[in-house]
C-alpha cells in the first residue's frame, strides 16, 4: 500500500523528476498485430539494463480489473498477467537482467495490514452479497444459489496471498511463460530472468532491493547499470533512494491521466462490454492490453531536487547529500508506511512533509547533525526533531476545528438551498453532509474538538482515552510510555528493514494508533533491540490474515478452525467490526479495529493439524528459493549444464544441497550462487498449465534455484567508479518554500452564527466570479465585432454602388465596352475627341488613333 498520497505530493513539488514513456506504437498487418520487436533500440533514448517487477502491482489489477470484464477463471488471470508484462518488457527492454518478485510470506509487522485490508475486502464482498441477494428472484432454485457462491469464492481476490492454490498455479504458468518467451521472442534470449515467486519468504520489493544492495560492491559490480523498478506503491521510492544508486528509474502508471479518464472509462466499458460483441474479448497471451500512460521517475534528477530542497545553512557539520537522503527517507516514516500509523498531527495533504523538511532544516545545526547512519538511529536527536514538530501540532488541530466548522456551515446552507430549490447538484453536498455526520463521532477533530482551548494536556488525555480505550490517568501514562517505546521500536525495525533487511520477523507494533509527536520524550534511555526468528510458513500466514469469509483458500482442517464456534482461535475472526473513519473522507482509509493475532496461540492450534495434509498441500506450505532462467546461447548455460554433468549422480542432487559460485565475468556482473537438483535442468518438452496456450517443442531454456551473496552492510553512498549525470536541476527549478499548511491564513466570517440561505462562498463563488467575468469580456468583444462587421458591409455597400453607376454611364456611351476598358482620363480625351470630330466633319476613329498619348513620342524615339 505504500505512503498514501506520497506520490502525488512528490510529483507536484518536484516535476522535472517525471517524464511521461514513449511508445513504440504494434504493426497490424493484415488485421494482425504484429509484436514490438524488444530486440530494437529503447524508443526513450535509454538502455536499461536491469528490469525488476514488483508482481502484486500487476496480479491485481488483472485480477480484478477496472477497464474491462473481470476475469471469470484463473486462466484469464494468467493470460493478462503474460500480456501486461509482455507491455511493461517493451517499454524498458532490459539488455541483462529480469527480476520477477511476487510477495512471499511477510514479516508480522505487514501482516497486520494485510489482515485489515482482506478483512475490510470481505466485508464490502458480503455488503454486496446482501444487496444483490434482496434484488434476486425468490423462485431461483438452491442448486443456482450454491452455484453461484462457488464462483464468488472462486473468483475471491484475498487468494492473492502465499500458499494458496491460485498463487501455486500463477507460479508454474509464469515459469511456462518465461520459457516461451526465451525460446520465442529474441529480445528475450540474452537477458537473464529471475522468478521470486509466493513460495520464497518476503515481500516482493523488498526482495528486489535486497537483491540490488547484495550486488553492490562486489567483484564485477557495474556501478553504472542502469535500474528500472516497476511498481504501485509509493515506499518504492523511498527503497530506491535507499540503495544509493545513481542510474535508477521506477516506472509506474500516470496517476492524473488515470484519475482524469477513470470515470469516463468505466462509462465507456460498460456499454462496450454489454454488447456481444465486447464479451468475446482476445484470451490469448498477446491480446491488447488496455493503453495506460506511463512515467518514468528518475531517481538522480529527484537527488537533484533534494539536495537544492534540503540545503542546510549555518551548520559546523559537513553536509553530505547522501545522509541528508537517508534522514529524508527516515523523516517520512512518520507521515505513514506499511508497518506504522501515521502520527496524528501529520497529513500528507496538509503539508505534513513541508513541516517536516522545515523543522530538519532548522533545527540540523541544534539536533547536533544528521539524524541517521545508515540503518542506526540517534534517538536523542530524533527526540529533539519530534519536540519541536510536536510544539506545532495545536495550531494543525485548532485549523483542522476551524475547517469543519466551515465545512459544516457549507453544507447546512447547501441543505437549506435544495430543499427549498431542489436542485440536483446540490445533492452531492447533501451526501458529503450525512457522510461528515457520520464520521464526525469517530474522528480525530472531533475527539479534539472543544478540548485545544482547553490545554494540551486535556485533549492529548482526551485522545487517548478515545482511541486507546484507557479510563484512570495512571493507566494513561502507562499506555502512552509503551506506545512511545513500541512506535520508537517501530521505526527503527522500518530503516532496518530499508537498509539491511529483515531484523526480526515477529515484531509489530500492537496498536491501531501512534502517539503525538510532543509526547515522544527521554528516547535516548531506550534500549531497543531485536531477535531475528524465522518467517511463518504459507498455511500460517494465511491464518493470521484471512477472514473466514476466505477460509475455501486453505485445507478443511484449517477452515475448520476459522469457522466452527467451538474453535480455540475463533475470536481470531469476528464477523464484525469496528471501522473508525478516523477523519478520513474513504472507507479504505478506515481503521479496521481487529483484534491482533496471538502467536502462540495460533501456532499451537495449527500444529495439531499439519498432519492431515497431502503431498502437493505440504509443498504449498514449504519455503523455497528464487528460480534463474537462460538460454542455451548464456553464457552461464554452458557452465551450469557442465555442473550438472559432474554432479547428477551425487546423493545431495534430490535434497537440491548441490551449490556453485557464479562467475561474474560470464553472467554480466551478477553475483551469487546457483542450486541443482533433480528436478531443475531443462526439458525437451513444456507443456502449458494454461487452457489453449500451445506446447513448447525444442526448448532451449535452462532453470536452476538461485541465491543471493551472503548479507553483508549496506554502504549508504555513491559506488565507486559511477558517472554522475550531469545536473538537470537549476535553482530556478526549485519551487520556494511553501508556507506552512496550519500557518497560512484562512477567509474568516466575521459572523459565524448568522447564515444566509441562499449565499455562495468559496470555491463557488471563486468560480461564478470568473465566468462572470469572461462572460462579460466575451459578450463585449462580441459586440466590438459585429460593430466591425456593419462598418465593413455599409463600406462595401457604397463602393459597389458607385462602382455600377460608372459602369452605367460608360454603357450609355458608344463604344462602352472599350472605353469602359480605358482608364478615366481616356475616356474623357475620347469623348472631347468625339465633339470635335462632329464639329468639323472629321472620322473620330482616326483622330482617335492620331491622339493617343504616348505614340507621337515613341516615333520620335525611333528616329
Amino acid at each position: 500500500m505504500g505512503i498514501p498520497a506520497f506520490y502525488r505530493w512528490l510529483v507536484d513539488r518536484y516535476p522535472l523528476s517525471v517524464v511521461q514513456v514513449r511508445e513504440e506504437a504494434p504493426v497490424v498487418v493484415n488485421g494482425i498485430q504484429v509484436p514490438i520487436d524488444s530486440s530494437r533500440p529503447n524508443p526513450n533514448g535509454v538502455e536499461f539494463d536491469n528490469l525488476y517487477l514488483d508482481m502484486n502491482g500487476i496480479v491485481h489489477p488483472c485480477f480484478h480489473p477496472e477497464d474491462r470484464p473481470a476475469p471469470k477463471s484463473y486462466d484469464e488471470v494468467y493470460k493478462a498477467v503474460f500480456a501486461y508484462i509482455d507491455h511493461l518488457f517493451s517499454l524498458v527492454r532490459p539488455r541483462k537482467l529480469l527480476y520477477m518478485a511476487i510477495d512471499g510470506v511477510a514479516p508480522r509487522a505487514k501482516m497486520n495490514q494485510q489482515r485489515a485490508r482482506r478483512f475490510r475486502a470481505a466485508k464490502d464482498r458480503a455488503d454486496a452479497a446482501a444487496d444483490v441477494e434482496k434484488l434476486r428472484d425468490e423462485s431461483e432454485s438452491q442448486l443456482e444459489k450454491l452455484c453461484n457462491s462457488e464462483e464468488i469464492n472462486k473468483m475471491d481476490s484475498n487468494v492473492i496471498t502465499p500458499g494458496t492454490e491460485f498463487m501455486a498455479l500463477l507460479s508454474s504458468a509464469l515459469r511456462y511463460y518465461i520459457c516461451l518467451r526465451i525460446n520465442s521472442d529474441p529480445g528475450w534470449r540474452g537477458i537473464k530472468v529471475i522468478l521470486s515467486d509466493a513460495s520464497v519468504p518476503g515481500e516482493g520489493e523488498h526482495k528486489i532491493a535486497s537483491y540490488i544492495r547484495s550486488q553492490r560492491n562486489l567483484l564485477g559490480f557495474d556501478p553504472n547499470a542502469r535500474h528500472c523498478l516497476y511498481g504501485l506503491d509509493a515506499d518504492l521510492i523511498m527503497l530506491a533512494l535507499a540503495t544509493h544508486e545513481i542510474h535508477f528509474s521506477i516506472l509506474r502508471e500516470d496517476v492524473r491521466v488515470a484519475r482524469r479518464t477513470e470515470r469516463t472509462s468505466k462509462f465507456e466499458n460498460k456499454n462496450k462490454f454489454s454488447s456481444k460483441e465486447g464479451k468475446e474479448w482476445n484470451h490469448e497471451v498477446n491480446h491488447e492490453v488496455p493503453r495506460k500512460k506511463f512515467q518514468f521517475l528518475n531517481i538522480w534528477v529527484l537527488r537533484d531536487y533534494l539536495q537544492h530542497d534540503l540545503k542546510i545553512f549555518g551548520s559546523k557539520v559537513k553536509i553530505d547529500l547522501e545522509r541528508l537522503i537517508d534522514d529524508f527517507v527516515f523523516i517520512c516514516l512518520f507521515v505513514g508506511n506499511d508497518f506504522l500509523p501515521h502520527v496524528p498531527s501529520l497529513e500528507i495533504s496538509e503539508g505534513a512533509i513541508d513541516l517536516l523538511m522545515t523543522v530538519y532544516k532548522k533545527e540540523f545545526a541544534a539536533m547536533g547533525g544528521y539524524l541517521t547512519n545508515s540503518f542506526e538511529v540517534n534517538l536523542e536527536r530524533v527526540e529533539h526533531f519530534l519536540q519541536i514538530v510536536g510544539s506545532h501540532e495545536s495550531a494543525i488541530f485548532r485549523k483542522r476545528i476551524q475547517l469543519q466548522r466551515e465545512m459544516n456551515c457549507h453544507l447546512r446552507d447547501a441543505v437549506e438551498v435544495e430543499q427549498k430549490t431542489g436542485s440536483i447538484w446540490m445533492k452531492s453536498f447533501e451526501r458529503s453532509a450525512n457522510f461528515l455526520s457520520r464520521s464526525k463521532p469517530n474522528s480525530t477533530a472531533s475527539v479534539l474538538k472543544g478540548q485545544v482551548q482547553q490545554g494540551e494536556e486535556e485533549w492529548k488525555e482526551e485522545y487517548y482515552s478515545e482511541k486507546f480505550e484507557v479510563k484512570s490517568e495512571d493507566e494513561c501514562q502507562k499506555l502512552k510510555r509503551h506506545a512511545v517505546k513500541k512506535y520508537v521500536e517501530g521505526i527503527c525495525w522500518v530503516m532496518h528493514y530499508y537498509y539491511q533487511g529483515v531484523c526480526s520477523w515477529q515484531w509489530f507494533y500492537p496498536y491501531h494508533y501512534a502517539p503525538f509527536a510532543s509526547d515522544f520524550l527521554d528516547l535516548k534511555d531506550l534500549e531497543v533491540q531485536f531477535k531475528l526468528g524465522v518467517p511463518f510458513k504459507p498455511f500460517n500466514q494465511l491464518m493470521g490474515v484471512l477472514p473466514a469469509a476466505s477460509a475455501h483458500a486453505l485445507p478443511l482442517p484449517y477452515r475448520n478452525l476459522m469457522t466452527d464456534p467451538s474453535s480455540s482461535i475463533i475470536d481470531f475472526y469476528p464477523a464484525d467490526f469496528e471501522l473508525d473513519m478516523n477523519g478520513k473522507r474513504f472507507s479504505w482509509q478506515a481503521v479496521c479495529k481487529l483484534p491482533f493475532v496471538d502467536e502462540s496461540r495460533l501456532l499451537s492450534e495449527v500444529k495439531r493439524v499439519e498432519y492431515t495434509l497431502t503431498d502437493d498441500e505440504k509443498q504449498r506450505n514449504n519455503w523455497s528459493m528464487d528460480r534463474l532462467f537462460v538460454h542455451f546461447s548464456h553464457p552461464l548455460a554452458s557452465k551450469i549444464r557442465s555442473f550438472y554433468r559432474r554432479k547428477k549422480d551425487h546423493p545431495k542432487l534430490p535434497k537440491t544441497k548441490l551449490k556453485k559460485r557464479i562467475d561474474p565475468k560470464i553472467s554480466s556482473g551478477m553475483n551469487g550462487f546457483i542450486y541443482i537438483s533433480d528436478k531443475t535442468m531443462f526439458s525437451p518438452e513444456i507443456y502449458s498449465p494454461v487452457e489453449g496456450m500451445t506446447l513448447i517443442t525444442k526448448n532451449k531454456t535452462i532453470f536452476v534455484y538461485y541465491k543471493i551473496p551472503p548479507i553483508q552492510t549496506h554502504i549508504s553512498k555513491i559506488p565507486s567508479g559511477v558517472i554522475l549525470p550531469n545536473k538537470s536541476i537549476s535553482k530556478k527549478d526549485v519551487q520556494p518554500a511553501p508556507v506552512l499548511w496550519h500557518e497560512r491564513t484562512m477567509f474568516k466570517r466575521k459572523n459565524l452564527e448568522r447564515h444566509l440561505s441562499h449565499a455562495i462562498a468559496g470555491h463557488r463563488l471563486s468560480q461564478l466570479a470568473c465566468s462572470l467575468v469572461s462572460n462579460h469580456y466575451r459578450e463585449r468583444k462580441q459586440a466590438v465585432n459585429v460593430r466591425k462587421l456593419d462598418r465593413n458591409a455599409i463600406n462595401g455597400q457604397c463602393k459597389m454602388q458607385k462602382m455600377l453607376e460608372q459602369r452605367t454611364i460608360h454603357e450609355s456611351n458608344g463604344n462602352g465596352n472599350v472605353l469602359g476598358k480605358r482608364k478615366r482620363r481616356g475616356g474623357r480625351r475620347k469623348k472631347k475627341a468625339q465633339v470635335m470630330s462632329q464639329e468639323s466633319g472629321q472620322n473620330t476613329s482616326n483622330l482617335g488613333k492620331r491622339k493617343r498619348p504616348g505614340h507621337g513620342r515613341q516615333k520620335r524615339k525611333r528616329n
